[in-house]
């Protein structure tokens, strides 16, 4: 009986002539078919491997080329660093003159042995946000901190402390209109400056002075105490009910100093601290009318601090003063010292960390001292145009 496929007896001898005619005819399409798809895999997979030879050498020599500059980017920073501890000039061989290598060899090839597929989109680390600060300061200190009214109180109250301090006007609205997009809100986060659909915070930075959670940390480790003192002296004058308030307040900031000192004085240590729910609670002390505007005014201070105490007796430009809080106060110190015949020849890389540096559109861009303090400086001049840079320029 026939059940709708070929009747297909298999005797030892005579199978094949019972097969009927059509089952013959499509067995004998497909069989070149098959032998003939294995050879142009094979040529495909051979072409493969040549081009990822290619492409491995390419990059091997990319990567030993890298770690070359960047290591030369090192020892030039130590040698200037004992320079100055000699009172030696510094000189232009004493930098790395050329750029980062840039790899241009050929991309890596696709294995065609292997399906295709999307690859897993990579999972971003959840930055946390205001919310979030906010949150952890009253779930583990039982701490609001205390809003202005109105944006201009707290760039009163800020500008009051940074001139008492001895920083001027220039540093204060200059610096704020480059980190702050000038017009920034004094809980403006990095990311969300402008209102744009869909924006994301990128890290933790944080108010006029874009202060990261770890800065918030490592300022209460070290100058905690001075805060307090600070704010023992404005509890004169007050009614009895916000001396209350500030009292209550004293004590909850005296544990977070005792919070952020369980560790060495360390900025690696801080940055632990800082993403802890308690170091979060601590970056909350920026939204805070009476203890942010010191957090934000000590942060430039130290840097002005820390030039003075290295021989530099000018007073800072803006441009200078943001070198420092970009790249760190020692690397910002070395582009304000290095005379200005120099700074057209010496790449920025010289004063970052390889990370850093990949991570900074700004100096790539501006890859030279001299470029990347002019673009700087444009920044600084558009955005002190706006009305919140008016506004702070108002207060002094």
């Amino acid at each position: 009986m026939s059940l709708g496929r070929p009747d297909i007896r298999f005797d030892s001898q005579h199978w094949l002539c019972r097969v009927p005619l059509a089952a013959l005819l499509t067995w004998s399409c497909l069989i070149p078919l098959a032998m003939s798809a294995s050879p142009t895999l094979d040529a495909a997979i051979a072409e493969y491997r040549r081009k990822l030879a290619e492409y491995t050498a390419a990059r091997q020599e990319y990567e030993e080329r890298t770690k070359g500059y960047w290591n030369s980017i090192t020892e030039k920073r130590r040698s200037r660093n004992n320079k100055r501890r000699n009172n030696e000039a510094i000189l232009i061989e004493d930098y790395v003159l050329t750029q980062p290598p840039v790899y241009a060899g050929p991309l890596r090839p696709i294995d065609p042995s292997e399906p295709k597929a999307e690859p897993p989109p990579t999972a971003k680390k959840y930055v946390p946000v205001v919310a979030d600060f906010l949150k952890s300061a009253t779930e583990q200190f039982n701490f609001v901190p205390r809003p202005p009214d109105h944006e201009i109180e707290y760039k009163r109250a800020y500008v009051k402390v940074a001139s008492a301090a001895g920083l001027t006007k220039e540093q204060v609205v200059r610096i704020y209109a480059f980190e702050a997009g000038g017009n920034g809100g004094y809980d403006v986060q990095a990311g969300l400056e402008y209102d744009t659909p869909g924006a994301q915070a990128i890290s933790t930075a944080l108010g006029y002075n874009q202060l990261l959670a770890t800065n918030s940390v490592e300022l209460l480790a070290e100058k905690g105490d001075r805060f307090i003192d600070v704010l023992r002296v404005n509890m004169a004058g007050l009614s009895e009910e916000k001396k209350s308030a500030l009292a209550a307040k004293l004590v909850i900031v005296q544990r977070m100093v005792t919070f952020t000192r369980t560790v060495p004085d360390d900025w690696s240590a801080h940055e632990k601290l800082a993403d802890t729910p308690q170091g979060l609670a601590v970056h909350a002390l920026l939204l805070d009318l009476d203890v942010g505007p010191l957090l934000q005014t000590q942060k430039l201070l130290d840097s002005v601090v820390f030039a003075r105490t290295r021989g530099y007796a000018a007073s800072l430009t803006a441009a200078e003063l943001e070198m420092m809080n970009l790249t760190g106060d020692g690397n910002g110190l070395d582009m304000v010292m290095m005379p200005a015949s120099l700074r057209d020849q010496v790449p920025t890389a010289n004063f970052f960390q390889p990370a850093g540096y990949r991570a900074n559109p700004i100096a790539i861009r501006n890859n030279t001292v001299a470029k990347l303090l002019a673009a700087t400086d444009a920044k600084m001049d558009t955005e002190s145009k706006l009305q919140g840079a008016k506004d702070m320029a108002a207060a002094f």
